[in-house]
């Protein structure tokens, strides 16, 4: 799944550049032909050379649903949209998100060469907005490699690659401004990139890659005006791929309960000595936090051992742990610690749920 691309020191050029742009005043002069300082003009040419390297791994999808028909009414034409996507195996593999592939009925995937391939989904979660296309019959395309998410730092430089608004191999250029939990909280407790990079309509599946030109996030979601765009980390995504290629789904773990944080108010009521841990406000009846004795009120302060600062941090683990493994619970109840043994479920969709 990966392949080499050279490392350029794009960052260290740049800041020299920085350095020798504020030497002091320069005089200019009508009509003289101008040129960029070389360090500049060394950072252009090798951001230049990156996004060309990266570019023949990038795809446009290309889908079209069925439109919803009304009593009454002529059946209207299949709605038509597109994506971006990018080449994880030299085979075919495809990686974009799952809302560009949400109730399509057919998919068509864009080479940067022109050439077109029909595409079909053969994994998809939405949990964490992630799908994967194969394009079958071919082999030897251009691939890009995943790098470290969790090395990812905020300040960070990234280009942004995609198919906005329909144009193709569009490059856009940014920071990491943050990692942390995405606008809306549907993935379970992962920590999300955050980038000024720009991410617009039809960015969604394409690669957010550092300086390295490794893959790092996966675009996937924009504020409404763009000024703030979400990538999914390299790293969950590579965990996922092997579950999505084998099972076409992500069995994520699953407890079935209501939870939230500790608050001060809540130190005096349950007696605890430090504001740490997940409140539980509810069990839902026969999931497994009920079957293994979880009891509203509870305060889980660890899982097989991990501490639980927040949330966050049992949504992750949970979210993580294989289906049917049995895990020790560190609970806080009535003043004092116990311990109960719990076997996480299958997490399952809402709807499915109310079946």
């Amino acid at each position: 799944m990966r392949t080499s691309i050279a490392r350029y020191p794009i960052s260290l050029v740049l800041a020299a550049s920085l350095v020798a742009g504020c030497a002091g005043p320069t005089s200019v002069t009508a009509g003289a032909a101008r040129t960029p300082a070389p360090e500049l003009a060394r950072f252009n040419e090798l951001l230049a050379d990156l996004a060309d390297q990266l570019k023949p791994a990038l795809v446009q999808v290309r889908v079209r649903r069925e439109a919803q028909r009304e009593d009454g009414k002529e059946p209207q034409e299949p709605r038509r949209s597109s994506g971006s996507g990018f080449i994880v195996d030299p085979n075919g593999l495809v990686v974009t998100n799952a809302h560009v592939v949400e109730g399509v009925t057919s998919v068509q995937v864009r080479l940067h060469d022109g050439r077109r391939f029909t595409a079909p989904v053969i994994g998809r979660d939405n949990r964490v907005d992630l799908a994967l296309l194969r394009i079958e019959g071919v082999s030897g395309l251009p691939t890009l490699s995943f790098g470290d998410s969790n090395r990812l730092r905020v300040g960070e430089f990234v280009m942004a690659l995609g198919h906005p608004f329909g144009l193709e191999h569009t490059v856009s250029f940014g920071i990491v401004s943050r990692k942390g939990a995405p606008l809306t909280v549907a993935a379970p407790g992962f920590d999300f990139i955050q980038t000024d990079a720009a991410i617009n309509p039809g960015n969604s599946g394409g690669p957010l890659v550092n300086m390295a030109g490794e893959v790092v996030g996966v675009n996937t979601m924009a504020a409404r005006n763009g000024s703030i765009g979400f990538a999914i980390p390299a790293n969950l995504v590579q965990k996922l791929v092997p579950q999505l290629v084998e099972k076409g789904k992500v069995e994520w773990g699953w407890l079935g309960v209501s939870i939230t944080e500790i608050g001060d108010d809540d130190l005096g009521r349950l007696g605890l000595p430090e504001p740490r841990g997940v409140l539980i406000r509810s069990v839902m009846p026969g999931e497994p936090a009920d079957q293994g004795g979880v009891k509203p009120n509870d305060v889980i302060l660890a899982l097989d051992g991990t501490r639980l600062d927040g949330p966050r941090d049992l949504q992750r683990i949970v979210a993580s742990t294989p289906v049917g493994r049995k895990v020790r619970v560190t609970l806080w109840r009535g003043g004092k610690q116990e311990e109960v043994e719990v076997t996480i479920g299958r997490y399952r969709e809402p709807e499915d749920r109310e079946r």
